[in-house]
């Protein structure tokens, strides 16, 4: 999880930037900070999706193919 600090500075950068703009230096750093924020929710909701099973109303296991491949290679790690 991306800390507190990293996301209060992008919030900051955010206002910042509908304000008065911000410098190239600000620029650069809100693309690293939001680029680390998007690998942070791409981990965290395939972690969730890792942990899906679906199974239909007469109890079979309907869980598609490909998360239980990511299953499969999560378990093999």
């Amino acid at each position: 999880m991306l800390s507190k600090d990293k996301l209060n500075r992008i919030n900051e950068l955010a206002k910042k930037s509908k304000a008065e703009g911000l410098t190239a230096k600000e620029k650069e750093e809100q693309q690293e900070l939001r680029q680390a924020y998007l690998k942070n929710v791409r981990k965290s909701f395939k972690n969730q999706f890792k942990g899906m099973k679906i199974v239909d109303p007469n109890g079979e296991d309907v869980t598609p193919q490909k998360v239980k491949d990511l299953q499969k290679e999560d378990q093999n790690n």
